[in-house]
């Protein structure tokens, strides 16, 4: 099997030595995705709603690229600033899954790229 680079400008541009996503064979590995606007470059930081909608949306169009959705997501993990924050993240989330949602943890961690309060990856396969 071969690794396939996935890459989409509706995404933002890695800020580091990483891709958007890596394809090995049936499977996905996404990168962590904060809260930037891929158009204007600019963080999304109004709360923590906003922060978790434009993440889900970068991932969204990471898994576009690589022809999946979010039915092809097998696992996330969540990392929060707060842990005080997780109600109002996983309402957020939540809204991308249906009743077979992903395998899935979150960890609260002491700090993310660019000050964020949130950051998500997910592993999927076709």
């Amino acid at each position: 099997m071969e690794k396939k680079i996935i890459c989409t400008n509706n995404a933002p541009a890695p800020i580091g030595p990483y891709n958007q996503a890596i394809q090995f064979g049936n499977l996905l590995f996404i990168s962590g995705q904060i809260p930037i606007d891929p158009i204007s470059g600019n963080l999304v930081k109004d709360d923590i709603q906003s922060e978790t909608k434009q993440v889900m949306k970068n991932l969204e169009a990471i898994l576009r690229e690589a022809g999946m959705d979010f039915t092809n997501v097998l696992k996330t993990t969540i990392f929060l600033m707060d842990m005080g924050q997780f109600a109002q993240v996983n309402e957020i989330y939540g809204t991308y899954f249906s009743e077979q949602a992903p395998a899935r943890e979150t960890v609260q961690v002491a700090g993310l790229p660019k000050g964020v309060n949130v950051e998500i990856s997910m592993i999927a396969g076709k």
